[in-house]
């Protein structure tokens, strides 16, 4: 059953769990994180993006990595996720995003301290990218947790907590068939992850059809629920593409 009970933040209580089979082309479970690690930039908010709201909900946004990392794979700053020097990544997890009754989330809710590089460890075969963890905690952790470790606690086990569909078989089908459409996928997700229905899944492709993001939404206790009108993302009709890297 997927979110075993339920979780709140801050009090968050972290469960040891088995690490879920994961298919081929499903998300980085045999990474191999450097022994050193950079430390993040520090980031801010500009004028007038700081925005203070209460919580309704909270998404979970799981990026695509093989389509990121397309064109980028000698980038110095896409080197960690798409260089293969850490192994090869499928779904990585972009953010956990905290939601508003509204499309006007909270963000930016206090200034974030740096990162230490312990916590990035513990989370960079997650998110392979040491700023775009600073980021996340800079503009959507604060306004969840005081703590970052409790932040990314709470990403990481509901992260570790998915079973992927097998996208090698999905990517082929779309390829070869022409049948892989949003809908599709919104179906298989709900097949590998008891609980987790369509309704609460939204899939973002870029205008070519290619496959970028899978959006979870959930409640305030990181249930599954129906994703609210504001959320955006492919209508189920749409023809759909996964690209399975070179």
């Amino acid at each position: 059953m997927w979110f075993r009970g339920a979780l709140a933040l801050p009090a968050l209580v972290l469960l040891a769990t088995s690490a879920p089979h994961q298919p081929v082309l499903a998300q980085a479970w045999q990474c191999r994180a450097p022994a050193s690690l950079p430390r993040p930039a520090p980031e801010y908010a500009s004028p007038g993006e700081v925005r203070r709201a209460p919580v309704d909900g909270h998404t979970l946004a799981l990026s695509w990595s093989r389509e990121h990392c397309r064109g980028r794979e000698n980038s110095p700053a896409d080197a960690l996720q798409c260089s293969k020097a850490m192994g090869e990544f499928g779904f990585v997890l972009h953010g956990l995003w905290p939601e508003a009754k509204g499309p006007d989330y909270p963000q930016w809710c206090r200034r974030a301290a740096l990162l230490s590089r312990k916590l990035v460890a513990q989370n960079i075969c997650m998110t392979p990218s040491v700023q775009l963890l600073q980021h996340e905690w800079a503009k959507h952790g604060t306004c969840m947790a005081r703590k970052p470790e409790t932040y990314f606690g709470a990403a990481r086990l509901l992260f570790d907590s998915l079973e992927f569909p097998d996208m090698e078989r999905l990517s082929r089908q779309g390829e070869k068939e022409g049948t892989l459409t949003v809908a599709r996928l919104k179906e298989e997700f709900a097949l590998n992850n008891a609980g987790l229905g369509e309704k609460a899944i939204k899939v973002k492709a870029n205008r070519r059809g290619w496959l970028e993001e899978v959006h979870l939404c959930l409640d305030r206790k990181f249930k599954p629920r129906a994703c609210p009108a504001f959320a955006r993302g492919a209508p189920d009709s749409v023809q759909l593409k996964i690209w399975r890297g070179n």
